[in-house]
Order: C-alpha cells, then structure tokens, then sequence
C-alpha cells in the first residue's frame, strides 16, 4: 500500500473532508510542519516515518490515471545517471521550462538561466517529482516552503541532476483555487515565502532566467548584513563567504557619490590601500572588503561642507549619508545611510618634510605613511565604474604596504587568523 503524507503548516480552514472522515485510510497521514509543544522534532519531520525506496511530491489538484505511469517513472530514474525524475501534469506541458541553477553561497548569490534540454537542475511548471528516499535525505530541509524552489536550490547546490519525462498520464484535477482573491492571496504568500527561504539560505541576489535581477538584502533603510567588524575581519569570512552583493552595491554607491563630491569641490584625493589593490586586481573593490579607503589632502578638508560640519559632530547630508568623525582615530566615515553602516573612509594627509603623514594613533600597514612624491604627479585608476585619482607608480605604493608581490597573491586582512582559499 502506498503511503500518502500530507503536509501543512498551519491546520487547513474550512477542514478538508478527508481530515474529517479519515477513518478507513489509514496509508493517509497529516502531519505539521510546525513546531508545537505537544510534538518532538522527530514527530514533525516525515522523513523519520517514510521507510519506501522512493518518495514522490504531486502538487494540489492531480490525477494519477495508472500505476504502469508510476513504473514508468520508477524506471526512468533507475537507468538515470542522476538523482531525479520530474513529469509534467498533461495540461502544463507547454510551459515546462529546464533550468540551469547556480548556487553559489560564497557570493551569496542565486542565478537561473534557461536551457533548451530534458535534464537540467530545476524545473519550472507544475510537475510530480520522483527520487529516493535517500537522497531527500541530504538536503538540510526537504520540505521547506515554497516548494518546489526551495527543493531545487538545495538539489542544485548538492549537483544533483533532474531529467523531464513527458507522456506521461498525469491530468489536471479540479482547481484548488478559483476565485481571484484566492489566487492574489496565494501569490502574495508565496512572495512572502521566497523572502523568507532566501534569508535563511542567506541568498541576496536573484538574477532570474528572464535576466531581471531581484535584491532580497540590505538597503539605505535597513543596517547592513554583517555586525560590528573586528580586527578587520568580517564575521563572512568565517562562514567561507565574501561580501554580500548588496553591501558591495551600496559600497560602490557611496563610493561614487564621495568622488563626485570631492572632484566638485577640488579635494585631492587618491585611492589608498585594500582599494587600490581592488583597482589593480579587477578595478572593482575587492570581493571579501567591507569598506573603501580614500586619502586625502588635509587642507583641502575645509572645501567640502559636509567634511566641516562633521569636525564637530554627526552630519546626515540631504541624500541621507551619514558623515562623522571615526571614534577610532583622526579619519572619517561617510555611512551609506544611518541605519546602513557600510561606509568609505577617508583619511587626512598632511605632507611633512617629503613624506605623507597622518595625525593618529590608528595606524596599520596600510595607513602607513610614505613618500610625497607618489602623489607627484598623480595617476588615475579605473575603480567602480569610474576613473579615479591613485598615486602613480602603484605597484610599487602597493608592495611598500602590503609586501612584494601583493597584487598577484591574495590574502585576507589577517592571514594569521584565515587563510584565503
């Protein structure tokens, strides 16, 4: 006898007849997805009950015709180089679309694309799903919602390979949802629901196969996603991630909107450190860095307004970045927002008998001091999508504060602590 689950998150209203009058189906199961007082983790998780070779997901509202359908699948799968057998219902056929589906966790980034092909990793259109039990059991959550995309993120991130088999008996039952109300219901849900699944997955960027580009992280009016950083280490690294794309998007923002100011104000500035060695490397910030670092020239500070005002105390300007005086040494932060920390530092330099110097206790490697003549004259630099003022002879400005070599091996700011991959 087949074994039938079906699985909710809250208790079906109205009842469905079957929860009702289940007394002669005793292979029928409900069970919560939930947690509840009453109910053991292992009492809500089906995978701790279902003791088949094979598990098979049918979506609301689908009529199984023939168990030959069923074997046929059971087949398919078993001569099937890879993990699962997806079978469209008869009136979606058309709409079935096989996509390629890039998990990279490392960037925190998600990307469809679509390929003309019966074997791919997801699946888009209404469809069964067949594959053993055992590797369901991989996945670190099978059954989250919505289904069946969280299914094919964590498929995909595991390699696991889908084939469409078409042909197949499957026919469309009675719509589950008629009315219009139901169905804008049911589309809000589950937007609400992708917005969940891609924080807990911690997934910040979507690019669909249709090319459009879906944010689901930080923004000017939220903090950004990572805490206080210490020691120059981001707690990402930890997890074996970069910089979240959002946080690299604001960066970049706050970045250009600083060029943009200092240049109609004729500060003199260039690009210092990790920056610069981003700039050298791909002209873009370094995909792991939490901030940009900009030098400038001291006593240009009192052409910029918002440099001035921020002496004295905090200063929100009117496109909502936050300037104000580093706690930490003589330097200053331009925050993408006041909630959204994500800033640009920018350091003071004062030249003091040939050489560049800073007023701070707060120096590291690449806060160091060095000759003036690097700025003399200045060269520029492609960064951001933009060209930007670096100190000229950059290999060498780079390698006296980083170490020979720097631009060709990567580190991360503590290798003592990490080691990069």
């Amino acid at each position: 006898m087949m074994q039938i689950y079906i699985l909710y998150d809250e208790l079906p209203y109205p009842p469905l007849d079957i929860m009702l009058t289940n007394n002669t189906l005793p292979n029928v199961k409900f069970v919560k997805l939930t947690p509840t007082l009453k109910t053991s983790f292992i009492g809500q998780y089906p995978l701790n009950e279902i003791n088949t070779k094979y598990v098979m997901f049918v979506p609301d509202s689908t009529r199984i015709t023939s168990r030959q359908t069923l074997q046929i699948m059971i087949n398919e799968l078993n001569t099937f180089s890879g993990n699962i057998i997806a079978a469209p219902i008869s009136s979606h056929n058309k709409n079935m679309n096989c996509l390629r589906i890039n998990v990279n966790l490392k960037e925190w980034t998600l990307k469809y694309s679509a390929l003309k092909s019966l074997e791919c990793d997801g699946v888009l259109g209404k469809h069964i799903i067949l594959l053993e039990t055992e590797h369901l059991k991989e996945l670190a959550n099978a059954f989250l919602l919505p289904f069946p995309h969280s299914f094919y993120i964590q498929t995909a991130a595991l390699n696991f390979k889908v084939k469409i088999v078409k042909g197949l008996s499957f026919h469309e039952g009675k719509p589950v949802l008629r009315s219009h109300h139901a169905q804008w219901k049911l589309k809000q849900t589950e937007a609400q629901r992708l917005k969940r699944l891609y924080n807990l997955f911690k997934i910040r960027q979507v690019v669909r196969e249709t090319g459009v580009t879906e944010w689901y992280g930080c923004t000017k009016e939220t903090p950004r996603c990572f805490g206080t950083v210490l020691e120059s280490m981001p707690s990402y690294l930890y997890e074996k991630k970069w910089t979240p794309p959002c946080c690299l998007s604001n960066l970049r923002k706050t970045a250009r909107y600083i060029f943009n100011i200092f240049d109609e104000a004729g500060i003199r500035y260039w690009l210092e450190a990790g920056s610069l060695l981003g700039a050298m490397r791909s002209g873009d910030i370094l995909p792991w860095d939490h901030d940009v670092d900009v030098g400038f020239v001291r006593e240009d500070l009192a052409r910029c307004h918002w440099l001035k005002k921020a002496k004295d105390r905090p200063v929100i300007d009117n496109k909502g970045f936050l300037w104000e005086k580093a706690t930490e040494g003589n330097f200053y932060h331009v925050h993408f927002s006041k909630i959204n920390k994500i800033h640009v530092n920018l350091f003071p330099f004062y030249s003091k008998n040939g050489t560049m110097v800073r007023d701070s206790w707060f120096t590291t490697h690449k806060n160091m001091e060095f000759p003036d003549n690097f700025l003399h004259p200045m060269s520029s630099i492609d960064f951001v999508g933009r060209s930007v003022p670096s100190p000229n002879n950059i290999r060498d400005f780079l390698e006296m504060k980083f170490g020979r070599g720097a631009i060709e091996n990567p580190e991360y700011p503590d290798p003592a602590k990490l080691k990069f991959p």
